[in-house]
């Protein structure tokens, strides 16, 4: 599998985690120094977004990928994908979204890592 595969495959990895609430696996992937940039602005670090979907602010039932695509110079990587996803999040009623998520990545000891994302719809 040649890294531009594995980078998206990691981002299918990811939907399958969150929706299982699967720490482990999402820490497995994520970067130490890992940022995720919700719609709203707010900020969250690894630990603070790992708290968030182990207590229930964030909750994904379902994700269906519409488009993946990814980009890779040297060790460094860019991944956008875009995805119908069904989700209920910080009290909210379980909806369906159009969330386009745009991915920074980097390889480390030979493994690809996210690094930031940032969520917006489509």
């Amino acid at each position: 599998m040649n890294d531009i595969e594995r980078i998206k495959e990691l981002y299918k990895e990811y939907w399958e985690c969150m929706i299982s609430k699967d720490i482990a696996g999402l820490d497995a992937m994520m970067a130490d120094d890992y940022v995720l940039m919700h719609m709203t602005g707010k900020r969250q670090d690894k630990k603070d977004f790992f708290r968030s979907v182990r207590s229930g602010e964030l909750n994904y039932y379902s994700a269906e990928h519409d488009e993946i695509t990814a980009d890779v110079s040297g060790e460094k990587a860019t991944l956008i994908g875009k995805s119908k996803v069904v989700a209920a999040v910080y009290g909210g009623g379980k909806s369906r979204w159009r969330l386009r998520g745009d991915f920074t990545l980097r390889k480390e000891n030979g493994q690809w890592k996210l690094v930031s994302s940032r969520a917006s719809t489509y």
